[in-house]
């Protein structure tokens, strides 16, 4: 009698192998989308020089800083901002409109592994893009090495998880891809403005500096500028690291929460 054939198993995946064909995938998408890219990649290469011509008209001595050691953190803060949040609002918003969010959690894919595979190539672009700008403030600016590595690279990847998570949150409140263009717009103006960017906070009033320290950006502003001056106090740099912990925090249970994995109507 002979032996019946056998089907041949789909071969198992893993959480790491299933949010990489998802990240490939958007990445795709996302080099085809012109507004994404120009957000992506060049408004954050922009902006550092309008902050390096802000800086000729402060005190930036007042503050212990030249203007290498405050346009270099508020470089990488405009990459994570523009190439990381704002994106991935309209990522996240455009794919839930188009029901791929949707038809992706009838598959293998976990909730938590279709947000991070979506988010991941504005991560990774973010990243890329915050170490070259560093790069390039040291050369162009003269910027020492960071005194204080270890407070810049965990201020870098607290910023990166932060964006992603407040993205998310962000999109759960969107309606449309039209309106995506405007919802991430307070925290993109108000952390510019209040984070450290473009005025550092020890030559704004005391009381309005203590109410900025608790903005999302602020912390990571905070800990990647004491990692290249050296300067920043333990206490101070674990206050900076509560906040950004809390934030994102936040942003995750809202995420959890109020997450809409259909168009909203």
């Amino acid at each position: 009698m002979s032996a019946l054939p056998t089907t041949p198993r789909p071969a198992a995946t893993t959480a790491l192998s299933r949010m990489t064909a998802l990240a490939r995938a958007e990445l795709t998408l996302l080099g085809r989308t012109r507004g994404a890219l120009v957000a992506a990649l060049f408004v954050p290469l922009v902006l550092p020089v309008s902050a390096s011509q802000a800086a000729k008209e402060m005190d930036l001595a007042k503050a212990g800083l030249d203007t290498g050691t405050f346009v270099l953190p508020a470089a990488i803060g405009f990459s994570l901002l523009f190439a990381v949040y704002s994106v991935l609002v309209g990522t996240f918003v455009v794919r839930r409109e188009e029901l791929v969010l949707k038809r992706l959690r009838t598959g293998e894919l976990r909730d938590a592994e279709i947000l991070s595979g979506a988010a991941l190539p504005a991560v990774l672009t973010g990243l890329a893009q915050s170490l070259l700008l560093a790069a390039g403030c040291s050369v162009l600016l003269d910027v020492a090495a960071p005194s204080a590595p270890h407070y810049a690279v965990l201020g870098l990847l607290l910023g990166l998880v932060m964006c992603a998570a407040l993205a998310a949150a962000t999109a759960s409140v969107t309606r449309t891809g039209e309106s995506a263009q405007v919802t991430p717009m307070p925290l993109l103006m108000v952390s510019m403005v209040g984070s450290g960017m473009f005025v550092p906070l020890e030559l704004l009033p005391d009381k309005v500096a203590s109410v900025c320290e608790l903005l999302p950006l602020t912390p990571v502003i905070t800990l990647v500028r004491g990692g290249w001056t050296g300067d920043l106090p333990v206490p101070d740099a674990l206050g900076a690291l509560v906040v950004a912990v809390a934030w994102i925090a936040v942003a995750v249970f809202a995420v959890r929460r109020r997450f809409h994995w259909e168009p909203r109507r």
